[in-house]
């Protein structure tokens, strides 16, 4: 199993009877495989990671086990609902499965979540295989319950989606009744109660102190003793490769820390050394219980730690040249890849159509970030989900001459978009807004969300309309294009732009990746009536091979969208169905 595949085996055999989450690379594939236990587990799709958190942790006051998912950047969305989750405590086991992304694969930023641990107060286990990430699954919840704390189960990209052996077990059902019991000095965080919350918050912190001191999940296995390496997650794998005869101390309840397993650690080798990815927490708390260490000096905190990372840090380490890496023969062949926009993908309309104006566009998270790239070139900023909205506000009211266009998906509008367009309207704000609705969450790997009318679980809902929703936030001008229509949507960006007020601008498309069909019928380029203008290779269609004397299209590629035929001035694409697949 991956690790997602056996965290979703653990909640399954847990007990666990809740799980929601929001999409996001590396955690995804969590909840995608707690589905195929859905006769046990009620699972969801949230609109975002805080309404996630909020719905798992309600759940698990009443008794119920409960998880919620999300990855590193999900986790500042839902730190809120965090910090004073771990105030109140709760009944049924609650773990927040949070998935780091070290190299930032797919990620905007790579921060390291064991800082929320401490910042919380709350426990952290971190698994070093799919096996461990099973049964660190079921320990957390076990620990949640036994201390009536909120755990968080750390990931990384690695973890998450590397493959090991897991031994599968049987399901445990909860054996807690499911009712909320009345109790507002528990519950309710007046400052009144919240005071001694906090007392009863590190009177816990104590506790778990020492169950980490003592927890099976921490092991030390003496070996040779000259060198004594501390690290834990998928480094230690990495350790015991590199270093195969040192002694290692490996954490898996890594916080709190456990300071007294570390000082007799230490105390046994001549030598420590700690590895960790990322932020240098463990080494800094290890020179905090006066244990000289190295650490930082030789492991890099920047981007993902790998064997061929280690192979040199060790290199430095004992003075010696670093083994030289090993380079396949073939890549210098391999062609560049650019990150593009799929073929036919309804995004493409939008952006050629915002290249004819001088602009800002204030981007955000999505395959529609792939826009900054050449051709389109027409993305200018990307911070978080729902900057794109609240950030063209931003540039507006600052005094930008330029108009400025804020474009978000329709995930990201429910995730975190609306708020901003409500900044919008209720500050008098003049920014036009784009939601490209693709009718699913598709860079992550088409999840759906309240606008496709279907759950997390397969069930046929309401599905709610973005055009409404501006409405009901005051937008008078709502307009919903189709972007395949290339001279209609150039009109209508035009029109809202020259506009004095607010408007917002539904591109309604579905994505051609996600309904398995090609969107029309395959182009080709007559090479007679070509001027080679090269006016279709604007569009960054990957379909259009632009490589020879003229522009061709590769019909093994080409989705049918119609777009290079619509801006050829020429009349030199043209639809055949002969080459029709």
């Amino acid at each position: 199993m991956s690790g997602n595949e056996a965290i979703a085996r653990g909640a399954y055999e847990a007990g666990v009877t809740f799980a929601s989450g929001y999409p996001g690379t590396p955690s995804t594939e969590i909840l995608e495989n707690i589905v195929q236990y859905k006769k046990h587990i009620y699972c969801e799709w949230s609109p975002n990671e805080k309404v996630a958190f909020e719905a798992a942790a309600a759940a698990a006051w009443a008794g119920a086990r409960s998880i919620v998912t999300m990855k590193h950047v999900g986790l500042n969305v839902a730190a809120d609902p965090l910090m004073t989750l771990s105030y109140i405590g709760v009944e049924g086991g609650f773990v927040i499965c949070v998935a780091d992304d070290p190299g930032m694969h797919s990620s905007q930023n790579e921060q390291d979540s064991r800082n929320y641990a401490k910042f919380a107060k709350v426990p952290m286990l971190e698994p070093s295989d799919s096996s461990e990430a099973k049964e660190f699954l079921i320990r957390a919840l076990e620990i949640s319950e036994k201390y009536k704390t909120p755990v968080i189960l750390r990931l990384t990209t690695s973890i998450s989606h590397s493959c090991s052996i897991v031994n599968i077990g049987e399901r445990k059902e909860n054996p807690k009744k499911i009712a909320f019991e009345k109790n507002p000095p528990r519950f309710v965080t007046v400052p009144l109660y919240a005071r001694q919350m906090r007392v009863n918050m590190e009177q816990r912190s104590k506790k778990l102190l020492d169950e980490a001191n003592k927890s099976e999940l921490n092991k030390t296995e003496w070996r040779d003793r000259t060198l004594g390496i501390i690290t834990g997650s998928i480094l230690y794998q990495y350790v015991r490769e590199v270093w195969p005869d040192a002694s290692v101390l490996k954490l898996g309840f890594s916080y709190p820390f456990p300071d007294k397993l570390i000082k007799d650690f230490a105390a046994g080798v001549k030598k420590v050394l700690v590895v960790e990815e990322l932020d240098d927490l463990l080494e800094e708390h290890t020179r905090s219980l006066g244990i000289k260490c190295s650490g930082r000096e030789f492991i890099p905190g920047i981007g993902e730690v790998s064997i061929s990372t280690l192979q040199k840090s060790r290199a430095k380490m004992e003075g010696k040249k670093p083994p030289e890496e090993k380079i396949s023969k073939y890549v210098d062949q391999l062609p560049a890849r650019p990150p593009v926009l799929c073929p036919g993908c309804p995004h493409r309309g939008v952006f050629f159509a915002l290249a004819k104006h001088d602009v800002i566009v204030t981007g955000d998270i999505g395959c529609y970030s792939l826009g900054t790239f050449k051709p389109l070139e027409r993305l200018d900023s990307i911070l978080c989900m729902g900057a794109g909205i609240s950030m063209a506000h931003g540039l507006d009211k600052a005094g930008e001459k330029k108009k400025v266009v804020g474009i978000v998906g329709d995930s990201t509008f429910f995730h975190s978009g609306i708020t901003g367009l409500l900044d919008i309207v209720y500050n008098k704000g003049k920014s036009t807004i784009i939601v490209v609705d693709n009718r699913t969450t598709a860079m992550t790997g088409h999840q759906d969300h309240p606008g496709t009318g279907r759950t997390l679980m397969g069930e046929k809902t309401k599905a709610i309309s973005i055009e409404n929703i501006g409405r009901a936030c005051g937008v008078e001008r709502v307009v919903t294009i189709d972007p395949y229509d290339i001279k209609k949507t150039q009109k209508i960006v035009d029109e809202e732009l020259n506009a004095d007020e607010p408007s917002l601008i539904v591109s309604y498309a579905p994505c051609p990746l996600r309904e398995r069909k090609r969107v029309g019928t395959i182009r080709r380029i007559d090479q007679q009536l070509c001027k080679n203008c090269k006016m279709c290779l604007k569009l960054g269609c990957p379909a259009i091979d632009g490589t020879g004397e003229k522009p061709v299209i590769d019909k093994l590629i080409c989705s049918g969208c119609g777009l290079c035929q619509q801006i050829c001035t020429f009349d030199a694409i043209s639809t055949t169905e002969k080459e029709q697949l």
